[in-house]
């Protein structure tokens, strides 16, 4: 029995320790949230300055001129006067093809032009008609025309100053008209083709110098270049206006398909800045926004469209008024009402 009374007194001990427990982490609960009821924090007043209006575009560097070399019709390749990386000049002879349809041809031009010659003596003395003559003229120049373009496709010239980018055939290959026999292309100048937003393009114009152009090929080189052409219309897809800048490239230094980086100042503007402290992220989106103070010392949070950063700034595009308060310290106990304390 007296064991049985003192296991009890134990058990009843136990619960009422339990109880005081219970009670006292109720107590303390209750206290601290008593204490956040008022967050603590610092703020800043949004301000406006002027700001340079600088975008950074990417493009690739193209040819400033590509021409296909290649003949007509399909005909054997006899020779090739170059090889890729060849520096070539306009009238140079890049490409010797079979004459064999172009003797041919030499042939029966001149026995036109012969038979011509009997026709014409005859109608000087009237022993043929006007349009029997006319017919032989007709036949001459004909066989004329189709010697002059074989004569033309015999040998393949370049068209530019420029240098061989490609070669798709071998001396001894018949020509198929899938791929140009050569490549050449103009690579002084070059060329980038940047895509400017409708908010920009009204202060680009043609002439404008560029002179901050980089390439990863060349880091920390800058590069040197102007706008040659605004197009006149917009891309629908990305409601951009394409706009070419040549660079120019005497000692072709600069090649197709480099990876460059333009730097345009579209000039200044005055514009919304909020400091960087102040910015939070919505966790799982890209959603940024920042806590604006009330006139009862709460907090509302505003979502905003930031533009580029300033050294310790942000650019906001949209979402919160120059002259608001905006917590720069202490956003991470706030909710949109919660009350604050202003400790600057």
């Amino acid at each position: 029995m007296k064991k049985i009374a003192m296991m009890a007194s134990i058990a009843v001990l136990v619960l009422g320790t339990t109880s005081c427990v219970k009670q006292k982490e109720t107590q303390t609960t209750f206290r601290t949230n008593e204490a956040l009821e008022a967050v603590n924090v610092k703020v800043q007043t949004v301000q406006t300055r002027d700001v340079d209006q600088i975008q950074e575009f990417t493009a690739t560097v193209e040819a400033d001129v590509v021409n296909n070399i290649a003949p007509q019709t399909p005909v054997r390749i006899r020779r090739i006067n170059v090889e890729v990386g060849n520096r070539v000049a306009k009238g140079q002879t890049l490409v010797v093809l079979d004459d064999n349809s172009l003797a041919q041809a030499k042939i029966q031009l001149d026995n036109a032009e012969l038979e011509f010659n009997r026709y014409d003596e005859l109608y000087k003395v009237g022993g043929i008609s006007k349009s029997a003559w006319d017919a032989q003229k007709a036949r001459v120049d004909q066989q004329r025309r189709a010697y002059e373009n074989l004569a033309e496709n015999a040998r393949l010239v370049s068209p530019i100053n420029g240098v061989v980018t490609a070669r798709n055939y071998d001396n001894g290959d018949l020509y198929n008209g899938q791929q140009p026999v050569l490549v050449v292309q103009k690579i002084n100048p070059v060329k980038l083709m940047l895509n400017v937003s409708e908010s920009f393009v009204r202060n680009v114009k043609v002439g404008m110098p560029i002179s901050d152009i980089s390439l990863d090929a060349y880091p920390g080189e800058t590069f040197t270049g102007k706008v040659s052409i605004v197009y006149p219309t917009v891309d629908a897809n990305t409601r951009t206006f394409p706009v070419e800048v040549t660079i120019n490239n005497p000692n072709q230094r600069v090649r197709p398909g480099m990876f460059a980086r333009v730097t345009l100042n579209f000039g200044t503007t005055n514009s919304v800045m909020v400091p960087d402290q102040a910015i939070c992220k919505q966790t799982g989106s890209g959603e940024r926004y920042v806590y604006v103070v009330n006139a009862d010392s709460t907090v509302t949070h505003k979502t905003i469209d930031l533009g580029r950063r300033e050294g310790a700034e942000y650019v906001v595009n949209s979402g919160v008024e120059p002259g608001s308060t905006v917590v720069v310290f202490g956003q991470t106990l706030l909710t949109d009402g919660r009350k604050i304390h202003v400790l600057n």
